[in-house]
């Protein structure tokens, strides 16, 4: 079993683990609505030590990504950053991540789950003459998320970086205790959401840090439970569930975002050329508000019916603290997408009402 570098600190804080893959992570810390709450209102801090990381150097690292995946990274100077996604030839996702440019590197974040999923699909195209090598920094290299309103404050306070205005994905590179430190503006939660990458070195003494300068700004501890509310709350989709080789970009609202159709040739791009062109996207990522007894949930994967038609399937799903009721992400096929729609979740053997809710569910106030 595998473990953040911040587990012992996790420990101290009260938290209830969960296994992901190998990874125990937390899942919470004693109340996840409360953890939830904190994010919308003040400020929260949680562990993403365990997503993928990646960093690509040498002469040829920008030519050798452009031509593989989905977005252009052409136009990008040190400082800024994209989302992309790495497809097969079908056009079906088989990963997604965030591109930050540096001045002598490039860094992929898988945009979700744990592991080394990018990692694993990329390097095979790391061919012999190739002025570009692939580094995992999974187990070297820790990630910290601030999120909430007071997000920026506490980065302004702790590390004297200004980040209130940050688009998202600018980032600021820094260097503390002899260490890098990357700072990027994410989307992770609705909120300001903030994250800091830097070498495990100095991942315990900038978490110790930021609850030094955080407590009088009420920072809070947050889990996957809560992490999985807000993401849900505000719309965001991620690698994994949601995005996985049952789909294509297009599906997922991911247009002029995740994937260039100008860029020229790269895995999948005549897939998602063709639906462009043809208005053939077969299905598209929805919100749903599901009218369950005792909150019951839908697993991923749940059948989504109109009647006693199967029309899609459920990918995510919590309770919305904010609107108290369980909410969803699904993939109804598109004749069934429009907001107001009334459909049938599974869950178990009962079938439960669902209404299609326009995404976000929740924006910040």
């Amino acid at each position: 079993m595998k473990h953040s570098p911040l587990f012992t600190q996790h420990e101290a804080l009260g938290a209830q683990f969960q296994l992901i893959g190998d990874w125990e992570i937390p899942a919470h810390y004693g109340n996840a609505t409360e953890e939830h709450l904190a994010v919308r209102q003040g400020v929260g801090i949680a562990d993403l030590s365990l997503r993928g990381l990646n960093r690509i150097t040498g002469d040829d690292r920008v030519a050798w990504l452009q031509n593989l995946i989905s977005n252009d990274i052409r136009p990008l100077t040190a400082g800024q950053g994209l989302y992309s996604a790495f497809m097969d030839h079908k056009g079906k996702m088989l990963s997604y991540f965030r591109v930050l440019l540096l001045e002598d590197s490039i860094m992929l974040e898988d945009a979700g789950e744990v592991g080394d999923m990018t990692y694993q699909h990329l390097r095979k195209f790391l061919l012999f003459g190739t002025k570009a090598k692939m580094e995992n920094c999974l187990e070297s290299w820790g990630t910290l998320l601030l999120s909430g309103p007071s997000a920026p404050d506490l980065i302004q306070q702790a590390f004297s970086i200004d980040m209130a205005s940050s688009k998202p994905l600018d980032l600021h590179v820094t260097e503390r205790e002899g260490q890098t430190a990357i700072f990027v503006k994410t989307e992770e939660t609705g909120e300001h959401d903030i994250e800091i990458h830097m070498p495990n070195a100095g991942l315990v003494s900038s978490w110790e840090r930021l609850w030094a300068v955080g407590k009088p700004l009420g920072l809070r501890a947050i889990g996957q439970s809560a992490l999985e509310s807000l993401r849900l709350e505000a719309g965001i989709p991620k690698i994994g569930p949601d995005l996985n080789e049952r789909i294509v970009p297009p599906e997922a609202n991911l247009e002029g975002k995740a994937f260039s159709l100008t860029k020229g040739c790269y895995p999948g791009q005549e897939v998602v050329a063709r639906m462009d062109t043809y208005g053939s996207v077969k299905r598209r990522l929805v919100g749903l508000l599901i009218d369950s007894p005792d909150n019951h949930l839908p697993e991923p994967g749940a059948k989504i019916f109109s009647g006693d038609r199967e029309v899609g399937w459920v990918s995510s799903a919590a309770v919305s603290p904010l609107l108290k009721k369980p909410i969803a992400f699904g993939f109804p096929l598109r004749d069934f997408t429009k907001p107001q729609t009334e459909l049938l979740v599974a869950c178990g053997e009962e079938r439960y009402p669902a209404v299609v809710h326009a995404l976000p569910f929740a924006l910040p106030q």
